[in-house]
């Protein structure tokens, strides 16, 4: 396996991920299982922030103790509509970071993705020292991944300051994204066994964003 993927193995992951790929989980459940495990995803992904010392006093003396760098700009960025999911555990765990929302959809003849919202251009302080974590539930063909993280390449992010959060991924997907950028971190739960032919994760939990958003007809 790639050095820069990263799966989050514990059992309550497994156990709740079981739960979500259960058919008749309802959105309820489905939502509750699936914030359990961002909790998980999201303290894997953010051990790579750079830290400092500082000097705090304690009621007991004065320590030396750790904090994320305050030179460094974060960025938590959701892939529309299904990232939204991982976004209040995001900005619960990072409050001081800027939400960037990316939208883009699929479209189900090329499994190419059709953009439509993003905001982010001409926004950065410093490149060099900006984090970013980019969302999406699901990492299929990696075609809207590629783009997600394509976007911030171009703004002079370092690859190596990017991470890309999912829950379950494809192997196809991983292979898309690892093969065009070597360095990005891919954290993830699970990688399933393939996709089937209209691109979604096999087995996986079916649209994810349908199961979210309580929109399965």
């Amino acid at each position: 396996m790639n050095k820069n993927v990263f799966v989050v193995k514990h059992p309550l992951v497994e156990h709740n991920l079981t739960i979500l790929r259960d058919k008749n989980s309802d959105c309820e459940k489905f939502n509750c299982a699936l914030k359990r495990i961002s909790y998980a995803l999201f303290f894997e992904g953010t051990k790579f922030l750079p830290t400092i010392d500082i000097s705090v006093s304690t009621p007991i003396c004065d320590t030396l103790s750790s904090i994320i760098s305050p030179d460094i700009e974060i960025i938590v960025s959701p892939i529309l509509r299904a990232g939204l999911a991982f976004g209040d555990v995001a900005q619960e765990i990072l409050p001081f970071s800027r939400v960037h929302h990316l939208g883009m959809y699929r479209n189900e003849d090329t499994l190419e993705p059709i953009w439509y919202y993003n905001k982010m251009k001409g926004k950065l302080k410093d490149s060099e020292n900006t984090y970013v974590f980019v969302l999406d539930p699901m990492l299929a063909t990696g075609n809207s991944g590629y783009d997600a993280v394509h976007n911030f390449v171009k703004q002079n992010i370092p690859v190596k300051n990017i991470v890309f959060i999912s829950l379950i991924s494809a192997p196809e997907g991983i292979n898309r994204l690892s093969n065009a950028y070597p360095e990005l971190k891919i954290v993830t739960s699970k990688i399933d066994e393939k996709l089937n032919e209209k691109g979604y994760i096999v087995p996986g939990l079916g649209d994810a964003g349908d199961r979210i958003f309580n929109t399965v007809y």
